[in-house]
């Protein structure tokens, strides 16, 4: 763990969604040692100085920072604006954002929540890179920045030092993300619990579901998942699953879908690694035993399963945490 906190700027302007101003304050400064310490400290600034911030709302925040905090972030995150700015309109920074940016030190994690990623944009720093935004503003932000990969189907994008995440709730996602890439899942898991929150999406994960909720009754398939999840260890047959809520086995895979937002094979798939990040985290088993008992069967198996969704073997995501 880290000695002293890790810095993180936080950039609100006029028409800040207050909601996701919220998100970082919450999500990281649930992120503590076991001894309490707090692993970050969230500083909230405005490009155009110390003062009042208009909101999207009926109300105004007084932001204490102007961008002097961002010339020693380690971390800066860029929020959407529910105002048109430049960065919208003609793909470029205001005079503002621009002396805000000439601050921020090379090699500065970035990150933006929904539309924030015009900022990130319009400075240049996702030229080639695959980026997420909201949505409803993926056409927009294609035509406006050609030079960006936009992927509008997924939560979040890891670029390794540039992230983007999708709309409002999304941001949640991504900062859980980062803490558990920073301090492992223990940590994040805890920061999720304190805001109530489900403490693992996949960032590859559909942006919305069409039909949240199910038609034609109060069925769901809960029940199978619970069972899945206390079973993880051994194979699970779709048709075992299906049985479990009395559906075919083409219900049940439609409802999973709605319900999730993944097909039943990508969510165990996604079960079973999490599973395995919490044995290499906190046991001493040996990678076979925690090949079994995360459902992977061999290591060989784990191995690829964990370079597919973290980029590491087991034995360096254990070192890493441990």
């Amino acid at each position: 763990m880290a000695a002293t906190p890790h810095r993180i700027a936080v950039v609100a302007q006029h028409g800040v969604i207050p909601f996701e101003l919220g998100i970082p304050a919450r999500i990281f400064g649930g992120a503590r040692t076991p001894e309490g310490k707090g692993l970050y400290e969230v500083r909230t600034c405005a490009p155009y100085g110390p003062g009042p911030v208009r909101t999207d709302a009926d109300f105004e925040i007084n932001v204490p920072h102007g961008p002097e905090p961002l010339a020693d972030a380690e971390t800066v995150i860029f929020l959407a604006s529910h105002e048109r700015t430049s960065s919208h309109t003609e793909g470029r920074l205001s005079e503002e954002l621009a002396a805000a940016f000439a601050l921020i030190r090379p090699g500065t994690r970035l990150v933006s929540i929904c539309t924030g990623a015009y900022f990130l944009a319009a400075a240049g720093f996702l030229d080639g890179l695959r980026a997420t935004t909201h949505w409803n503003s993926a056409v927009h932000f294609q035509q406006t920045f050609p030079q960006v990969k936009v992927d509008p189907d997924v939560l979040y994008v890891d670029n390794g030092d540039i992230l983007t995440s999708a709309g409002v709730a999304a941001g949640i996602d991504l900062c859980l993300h980062l803490v558990r890439r920073d301090h492992g899942t223990a940590v994040a898991n805890v920061s999720a619990r304190r805001t109530l929150v489900p403490p693992h999406r996949e960032g590859g994960q559909a942006q919305y579901i069409q039909r949240p909720v199910p038609d034609g009754g109060p069925a769901t398939t809960a029940t199978a998942r619970a069972f899945a999840l206390g079973r993880l260890d051994r194979p699970l047959a779709l048709r075992e699953l299906a049985d479990m809520e009395s559906m075919s086995v083409r219900t049940f895979t439609r409802r999973f879908r709605e319900e999730t937002g993944v097909s039943p094979g990508q969510w165990l798939t996604q079960q079973r690694v999490e599973r395995a990040r919490q044995l290499l985290e906190s046991s001493d088993l040996t990678v076979d035993r925690i090949a079994r008992e995360a459902g992977f069967g061999t290591a060989a198996s784990m191995r690829q399963h964990l370079q597919a969704v973290l980029g590491v073997s087991p034995s360096t995501y254990r070192r890493t945490f441990r």
